[in-house]
């Protein structure tokens, strides 16, 4: 196996966490758009299952990604939030984005959690091993 396809290189662990991430925040979207039709409101689920993607196809733990995942797991956050339920002074996204913090406090916390979330997923599972393992 040469340098650029082995699971340890730093590239293609990127390129694996972000297909991952990828295909979480789509899940996660519409996982959202069903279960708000069941009268719940998860909006803190996009960004989750981002991370939750992302951590799943990491082979090795990346604090890039993380914070990468967190970020965008807001960014899907907001925009679910604002596709779902815009300001009905005006529904673009920049009216929104300019009174985001008009935003009731749950909400906000809810964005945030998603992000934590997203974040904290990222990371994956994998440990390295132990210095005293064979």
């Amino acid at each position: 196996m040469d340098q650029e396809t082995t699971p340890g290189n730093p590239l293609s662990n990127l390129l694996l966490g972000f297909a991952g991430a990828a295909a979480g925040g789509v899940i996660g979207y519409f996982a959202f758009q069903w279960i708000i039709r069941q009268g719940f409101y998860p909006l803190a689920l996009p960004g989750a299952l981002l991370g939750l993607g992302c951590g799943v196809l990491v082979r090795r733990r990346s604090l890039t990604l993380g914070f990468a995942c967190g970020l965008l797991a807001l960014a899907l956050g907001t925009f679910v939030e604002w596709r779902f339920r815009p300001f009905t002074a005006d529904g673009g996204l920049g009216y929104f984005l300019a009174h985001f913090l008009d935003l009731q406090p749950i909400t906000l916390l809810m964005i945030a959690l998603g992000g934590f979330c997203g974040f904290w997923f990222a990371l994956g599972w994998r440990r390295k091993p132990r210095s005293d393992s064979p």
